[in-house]
């Protein structure tokens, strides 16, 4: 199969940039699907680890009161937990959900 360069627009910054014959037989020796979407700077910016600005959102925890930040915009309904709280309501969620697991399993058992 012969490969020749082509131009592709890069998704970020929108530059043109030059998909090399020699990238096109690597993609095809990896059995890549998909075209780069992303040039050779824009991929460097991304490597680097220049991550987007997450919101820091105040709120109150719902189990104990107190004040603490989350990640994202957090809906007025619904309940928010802080660190230690949101720890312990996982697991004992996760305590529930193995109990009712293991009383099925013991049901299942209990019929045969």
């Amino acid at each position: 199969m012969e490969f020749t360069d082509r131009v592709l627009k890069c998704v970020d910054c929108g530059a043109e940039f030059v998909f090399t014959a020699g990238e096109q037989l690597f993609f095809h020796d990896k059995q890549f699907k998909n075209d780069p979407k992303h040039c050779k700077q824009c991929k460097a910016k991304r490597a680097r680890g220049t991550q987007r600005v997450r919101p820091e959102t105040r709120t109150t925890c719902s189990e104990c009161g107190t004040e603490t930040t989350v990640p994202f915009n957090r809906p007025k309904a619904g309940r928010c937990y802080a660190g230690r709280a949101f720890r312990s309501s996982r697991r004992s969620r996760w305590r529930r959900l193995h109990l009712a697991q293991r009383r099925t399993k013991e049901q299942v058992a209990a019929e045969v």
